[in-house]
């Protein structure tokens, strides 16, 4: 079997890499992947423009795949998975109107409030008079996100009425977010810890996947700019069997019956992005993807075959799939490009540990090969994930691997892992 990966980061090499574990799998493409999937075994990058959707499907009849995963949003808000299935080529991933959930905040806001799923109180506006307008109104500290993709920074937490006024200016007439920023949302300020509840998804049918929880802040102790996620662990102990069966009764069921209603029924990984305080829960967010970060510490727990997991949910036949998983703990730290989640440099000479442990993975991201040397090329540049018989030394091991990565510039927070620990 032929499979095609749809994306260049942490979350496409972990995708490629378990995939490339199934016997039944002969080679996997990535497109456009990373110096990591690069050399991986059984792993080729194609370089393809993903925006051009024919020259996808081209490669898919040329090469024979018989399944194609696609990683990153934006993708699927654009009706990759769509195109690809009409084509009657195995896709997985939403439908362009379900992938809306992710797409435009304001229809997953609006979504939630039809569907009787517990979030945070909103409003959407389309220019900077109306929402200034609406500061006045609020208490604080409020949260103002831009409406669009923006690559998991379009998120600003703002203290005070100041602070909300520079956001805004930020995003309607600086355009720090490009067309994301076309509308924004401005809502209540949660407070609770966070968690991540990542599920398989074909109509009617869940499959959860292990628990897990992301760092977004840039900072240790969770301050400074939100990023795509400096880190993330799995298990997550906040996520006890009664809170398991609240997120799948009150906010997973009600979305794909609301999404099979709207006649766009979900079909690929759904992300719930959760605040939870004193065992209650609200909704910050969903995606239509497998989480990044998130994505490392799950599937270096995964036991069972993602391939077969992702075509049971193609073919409708999830009930017939068990899915396993290691009892051990995960850890997976970010090592980032000084100055990112902003301006950062690439093109930056990494030095890569010698050795393997087959409780350790180094995911790569934001790399590219040159001459047969890596280098820097995003913003992201590294997920070193560890397996431990319990957290801390799950976080142990992953910083270990962390401390044997050298490039110029490279930064990465100290206390990932912290909140599962304590």
């Amino acid at each position: 079997m032929n499979i095609l990966i749809i994306g260049s980061g942490g979350r496409e090499h972990a995708l490629a890499w378990k995939s490339a574990q199934d016997k039944s799998v002969s080679n996997v493409f990535v497109c456009p992947g990373n110096a990591g999937t690069a050399l991986e075994n059984k792993v080729t990058n194609i370089s393809l423009d993903t925006n051009d959707f024919r020259s996808i499907e081209s490669f898919c009849i040329k090469e024979k795949i018989e399944l194609v995963i696609i990683g990153p949003e934006q993708p699927l808000v654009m009706g990759m998975a769509d195109f690809l299935q009409s084509k009657g080529i195995k896709t997985f991933g939403p439908s362009q109107a379900a992938a809306q959930l992710e797409g435009s905040k304001t229809y997953s806001k609006d979504f939630f409030i039809k569907y009787g799923i517990p979030t945070a109180q909103y409003a959407s506006f389309s220019d900077y008079n109306s929402s200034k307008s609406y500061l006045e109104k609020i208490e604080y500290p409020t949260v103002v996100k831009a409406d669009g993709l923006a690559a998991g920074k379009g998120v600003i937490i703002c203290n005070d009425k100041e602070e909300a006024l520079k956001a805004l200016e930020s995003i309607f007439k600086d355009q720090a977010f490009g067309d994301a920023g076309s509308r924004v949302v401005i809502e209540e300020f949660l407070e609770g810890e966070e968690a991540s509840f990542i599920a398989v998804v074909s109509k009617n049918k869940i499959i959860p996947l292990a628990t897990s929880q992301d760092h977004k802040a840039v900072g240790e102790g969770d301050v400074g700019l939100n990023t795509g996620g400096m880190g993330a662990y799995s298990p997550a102990p906040i996520v006890d069997e009664r809170l398991h069966k609240k997120i799948i009764t009150e906010v997973m069921m009600p979305t794909m019956e609301g999404l099979i209603s709207e006649g766009s029924p979900y079909l690929g990984f759904l992300y719930a992005g959760l605040m939870i305080k004193d065992g209650e829960l609200k909704v910050l967010e969903f995606n239509c993807r497998f989480g990044d970060p998130e994505t490392q510490p799950i599937l270096i727990r995964l036991q069972s075959s993602l391939v077969e997991l992702c075509l049971a949910a193609i073919n409708e036949d999830m009930d017939s799939y068990s899915i396993s998983w290691t009892k051990k703990h995960a850890c997976g730290v970010i090592i980032a490009s000084e100055g990112y989640p902003e301006s950062y440099e690439s093109n930056k000479q990494v030095t890569l540990p010698v050795k393997s442990d087959q409780d350790m993975k180094l995911f790569h991201a934001g790399t590219k090969l040159i001459d047969d040397n890596v280098v820097t090329s995003g913003g992201r540049v590294f997920c070193a994930t560890a397996l431990g018989d319990d957290l801390k030394s799950a976080q142990s091991k992953a910083y270990n691997l962390v401390d044997s990565v050298t490039f110029d510039g490279a930064f990465h927070r100290r206390d990932i892992g912290f909140k599962g620990i304590k």
